[in-house]
């Protein structure tokens, strides 16, 4: 039997990128296996989005390598982002690498993994883990001119899916059980704008018409594109999460600039206010980027203070990474890294107060919560909890099953976690 591991490194939009070509290799008898030790094949998918991202994905690469240079016979292929930016000098640097592609070269893949292992037909394996959340791509690329930005590169201009494929995808999801679908892109509020006229409110309101018991979570939305309309239609949804995660990334209009985002602090204010007063009980997200070239100690301390006025539900921050073929690669004014660091750490440090505070005001209150793992104890998440970035619920595991609702009723909270119990 041809067996595959498969690694996917970075952000859920490559997750669903490997899930894909995961399918597609099972319907051709090339298994996936949770081992490379185990397999004939190994695949990194990479990710080339921040120096951090390059740097992990190298040191899978590296893994990958010395597995092969242990004596089996294996094939390494390395695919996806950094595989785009950086092909030649991976290639040159790393002579294990049998092949390598990148972004949107499944076929090629799956012409080169077939022509390397035996197939075996029959079902396979086409997800890493089973959970009761999935990822659903809804478009791909990007048409935004952020300066730090290296994606549009990578990725090329934005393109929706078409919806009746989206919701298809939706619809078959439902019937294999998962309870929540994430709906990911470069930028979820441009969907719909190639297609002539089918804005992202239209395919939330069909996507939420399947039948089922379900949700749905928006991730990465462009501040400035939130409309009424979008809102609305999020509030007037019962399947629809009131989760609103759009990356502001800094708030001070000449940062802002330099960033190639426009806006201002007295813009997202406004806007927030609005997101708030459509829909009352809303979970915020947002993250900013501190020591972005010509960053200031005042804009700086002015974007604290906005995070302390604006009391946001989640946020992260980072420190800006400058990187190469970027527009903001060449900007005067480079921050150093230990004051980068030492803000980013102010950042979090005010944050986790705030989540503290806005964690303890849900104390004795109850939520339907989603159960997403079972063990010792039970690990379930709130509307306002996205998996794998937000903080969870701790419950009292009992007769609870993975996959299912529960009626939780909190009764602990910490800096970004939940305690609860479940309410029968």
């Amino acid at each position: 039997m041809g067996k595959a591991h498969l690694l996917s490194l970075g952000c859920p939009k490559n997750l669903v990128d490997s899930e894909r070509l995961l399918r597609r290799m099972s319907e051709e008898g090339i298994h996936y296996s949770s081992s490379p030790e185990d397999s004939d094949i190994i695949l990194v998918n990479t990710c080339g989005f921040i120096e951090d991202a390059k740097r992990e994905s190298i040191e899978e690469i590296l893994k990958a390598a010395a597995l092969k240079n242990k004596g089996r016979r294996k094939k390494l292929v390395v695919f996806g982002c950094l595989a785009k930016r950086s092909g030649e000098e991976l290639r040159r640097e790393i002579p294990e690498i049998d092949a390598i592609w990148g972004v949107g070269d499944d076929d090629e893949i799956l012409r080169f993994c077939s022509q390397q292992v035996k197939a075996s037909p029959g079902p396979g394996c086409d997800r890493f883990v089973e959970t009761p959340y999935a990822y659903l791509k809804v478009a791909e690329g990007c048409d935004r001119a952020c300066s730090y930005c290296v994606i549009p590169g990578i990725r090329g201009p934005y393109k929706s899916r078409n919806p009746e494929e989206v919701l298809s995808e939706a619809e078959a999801m439902v019937r294999s059980g998962r309870k929540e679908l994430v709906l990911v892109a470069q930028d979820i509020t441009s969907y719909g704008k190639d297609l002539g006229g089918y804005p992202l409110s239209r395919l939330l309101g069909e996507m939420a018409s399947i039948e089922g018991d379900f949700r749905i979570r928006l991730l990465y939305l462009y501040p400035a594109a939130i409309d009424d309309q979008l809102l609305e239609t999020i509030a007037a949804r019962d399947k629809v999460c009131n989760y609103i995660d759009m990356p502001l990334q800094h708030t001070e209009s000449g940062i802002l600039k330099l960033m190639g985002r426009g806006g201002s602090s007295g813009l997202f204010r406004k806007g927030i206010r609005r997101i708030r007063d459509i829909i009352p009980d809303v979970a915020i997200r947002t993250t900013f980027i501190v020591g972005f070239p010509q960053e200031t100690e005042e804009d700086f301390q002015a974007m604290l203070e906005f995070i302390e006025e604006m009391q946001f539900d989640r946020l992260g921050a980072f420190t800006y990474s400058r990187e190469e073929g970027s527009s903001a690669f060449r900007l005067k004014g480079q921050v150093p890294k230990r004051m980068k660091e030492a803000r980013r750490d102010r950042v979090m440090e005010k944050q986790a107060v705030i989540s503290l505070r806005r964690n303890q005001a849900l104390l004795g209150k109850t939520f339907k919560a989603l159960v997403d793992e079972v063990d010792d104890v039970g690990i379930a998440r709130l509307y306002s909890q996205a998996p794998e970035i937000d903080g969870v619920v701790f419950i009292e595991a009992g007769n609870i099953v993975k996959g299912e609702f529960v009626n939780v009723r909190i009764t602990g909270a910490y800096d970004y976690d939940l305690k609860g119990i479940v309410e029968k």
